[in-house]
């Protein structure tokens, strides 16, 4: 076998094992978040169980000597104890670490569009009617409750998109009046170039308004059918188009967000000059 033949062997072998691009960022940190759960709940029983074990074993074999078992039973608490202490401060940094992690996965999950089965991931962000009416039509029609989810996951890209194309917006804003009071050269062209990415980021704004409101329609129009007993038909059309908006519109911001990285190079570059 050729050492061509042997790498390709391995890249099949390891694909499945090893996740690539941002899903697999997503996977990995899933994989991660869970380990640090493990470790937090571990750690109390852990810290706890271990130095209570090694007193009983040094109690019994010292336990004649009235002195020594004195001393056996004090240490023994004494280290049972501060075991306990230590594996619950040690669970809440686990804890905290799993919390920040998890702020990641739901920014990337955000990032690249949030799918059908990753709202719960959003679950703060799902309002309460809209979460009871996801249960009631999932008992109702089973396909309906899929559509209504889907249509709930491009609320939600929706909801985060508008709100980041904000963000964006400001931080542009203030850039371009920065730039104004800069005497250089290249100012005009800066700015021009700039008020162009205003735009675009504007338009994605006005997509992503666009989009949560006819997310929020086709979820009211997909309850009422769940409560009429209809069928899917319709609402399967509505969200191929939903779908394809969603994975346009965060590729969109992103590419905003690259350009902004760039004049803000640029904007440090002329500050040192």
């Amino acid at each position: 076998m050729s050492l061509t033949d042997a790498i390709t062997k391995i890249n099949e072998t390891t694909a499945d094992v090893i996740p690539v691009g941002v899903d697999g960022a997503i996977e990995l940190d899933v994989r991660r978040g869970k380990r640090l759960l493990s470790t937090a709940i571990a750690a109390p029983f852990v810290t706890t169980v271990v130095p209570a074990a090694l007193s009983i074993v040094a109690f019994l074999l010292f336990g004649g000597v009235p002195a020594a078992s004195v001393v056996v039973i004090f240490f023994g608490l004494l280290a049972t104890i501060l075991g306990f202490v230590a594996g619950l401060t040690a669970s809440g940094v686990m804890m905290y670490r799993r919390g920040k992690l998890h702020g990641t996965i739901r920014e990337r999950i955000a990032g690249r569009g949030i799918r059908a089965n990753e709202i719960g991931w959003f679950r703060s962000e799902v309002k309460s009617a809209e979460w009871r009416s996801l249960k009631d039509i999932e008992r109702r029609d089973v396909m309906l409750g899929d559509a209504f989810k889907e249509t709930l996951a491009s609320r939600l890209t929706a909801t985060k998109i508008a709100k980041s194309a904000q963000r964006e917006l400001s931080k542009m804003q203030k850039r371009l009046n920065r730039l104004s009071q800069l005497k250089a050269s290249n100012a005009d062209e800066l700015k021009q170039e700039i008020g162009e990415d205003i735009e675009r980021i504007k338009k994605i704004s006005s997509e992503a308004k666009q989009m949560l409101a006819e997310a929020e329609s086709r979820m009211q129009m997909i309850e009422a059918s769940a409560v009429r007993g209809t069928k899917i038909a319709d609402a399967e059309i509505a969200l191929k188009k939903l779908n394809a908006r969603a994975s346009e519109l965060p590729l969109a911001l992103e590419s905003a967000q690259m350009q902004r990285e760039i004049y803000a190079e640029l904007d440090k570059g002329l500050d040192e000059r």
